[in-house]
């Protein structure tokens, strides 16, 4: 928390007032889903809600067609109107799986940024210097290191800023990758004469391979609204030692709680015991207990070699079809050539023998068709 002392001089304003603090959280709708990484903050915007605050959920509609360069090494490739709106829609639908939707403030900050203008977007720009911009870190290191920097990406942060002041917000949260972006909008506060929020940073999550952090176009999330075995797969899937960093950022338990969890993991205890614990936690908030007691029976069964209860039905004509052909059209594989390359790794099955021929013509039948540890279908080929 960034100025910590200004921030209790804001609560204790805010309690003997009975004035709410106004709390903001700016997302750009880059892709189409919400992961569990971003929910590090939004939960964090959940318990301040519950505390009475004003909770302001931000869809950066304007800014995502600039793109953050926050932590980039490259300029990001402009979306258009269309994919905004769309993702927009579906932020708005799945952030309400963590806050109140009749206790929060939806805005989306096209509102004001559209209304500036040319004009006022060079009256924004007036008040932060090109030198101050080249501080920040991402820009410095791609200055330094001659890789282009396009001029609008010196707008977003002055556009995030520009928002802390059209909505007059006391707190604004982000992950720790926002921080110089967060402080620009306590600087633009005080240039439009108002006063500073505070910033609160919240730790990134690190994805999947445990490495990068969590990010959909890095193919390393777990999307929200995944379907429960899915969600609960993914989440077995991450390392003994990453586990304890989603617990710490994700988990609902207390810190005792956890601390005595991790004593019994290294006291001999299963560590796959504590991570079934996570992902039927995690899976029960975003779907059901009942969903989360499935998704482990139906993750037990396949890791016995079963047959899902609940694999799509597919039915395909073109009998004998090649087996890419066949991968592709049920919607195992993206591609007949991923389908023959997942043949190559010995990752296709049909009725549970693993198929080794990428010359192979599949007959007319019914057949189970697995395509590596998750991916089933039943296929009916005429």
């Amino acid at each position: 928390m960034l100025p910590q002392e200004d921030w209790l001089n804001k609560l204790a304003r805010s309690y003997a007032t009975g004035v709410p603090l106004r709390i903001k959280l700016g997302l750009d709708p880059t892709a189409p889903d919400i992961h569990i990484g971003h929910t590090v903050v939004l939960n964090k915007m959940r318990q301040l809600q519950d505390l009475g605050h004003t909770v302001i959920f931000l869809i950066g509609d304007f800014t995502s067609m600039i793109g953050d360069p926050s932590g980039r090494n490259t300029t990001r490739p402009p979306l258009t109107r269309e994919q905004i709106e769309a993702n927009a829609e579906t932020y708005r639908a799945q952030a309400y799986k963590v806050l109140d939707p009749a206790k929060t403030e939806l805005r989306y900050n096209s509102e004001w940024s559209d209304a500036l203008g040319a004009r006022g977007m060079i009256q924004l720009a007036s008040r932060y210097t090109v030198a101050r911009m080249l501080e920040r870190n991402d820009f410095h290191d791609r200055f330094k290191g001659g890789v282009p920097i396009s001029v609008h990406e010196f707008l977003y942060p002055l556009m995030q800023g520009y928002d802390s002041v059209a909505l007059n917000s006391d707190l604004e949260l982000g992950g720790t990758d926002q921080k110089f972006n967060l402080l620009m909008g306590r600087h633009l506060q005080a240039e439009y004469g108002q006063e500073p929020q505070c910033i609160l940073t919240m730790p990134l999550l690190e994805g999947l391979d445990g490495v990068e952090k969590m990010s959909k176009s890095k193919g390393n999330y777990i999307g929200i609204t995944e379907e429960p075995n899915t969600m609960f797969a993914k989440l077995l899937s991450i390392s003994d030692s990453l586990m304890w960093r989603y617990f710490d950022l994700l988990s609902f338990r207390s810190p005792a709680e956890v601390a005595r969890l991790k004593a019994e993991v290294e006291g001999g205890r299963n560590p796959k015991d504590a991570k079934v614990l996570l992902a039927k936690e995690i899976t029960a908030r975003f779907h059901t207990a009942q969903a989360a007691d499935a998704a482990e029976a139906d993750f037990n069964n396949r890791a016995k070699g079963g047959i899902p209860d609940d694999i799509p039905e597919v039915s395909l004509s073109g009998a004998p079809l090649g087996i890419g052909a066949l991968l592709k059209q049920a919607g195992l594989v993206p591609s007949t050539s991923e389908g023959l390359r997942m043949v190559d790794q010995g990752g296709v099955k049909i009725d549970g023998a693993t198929v080794s021929d990428k010359a192979l013509k599949v007959g007319a039948g019914t057949m189970v068709v697995q395509v590596g540890k998750r991916k089933f279908a039943r296929v009916t080929l005429a």
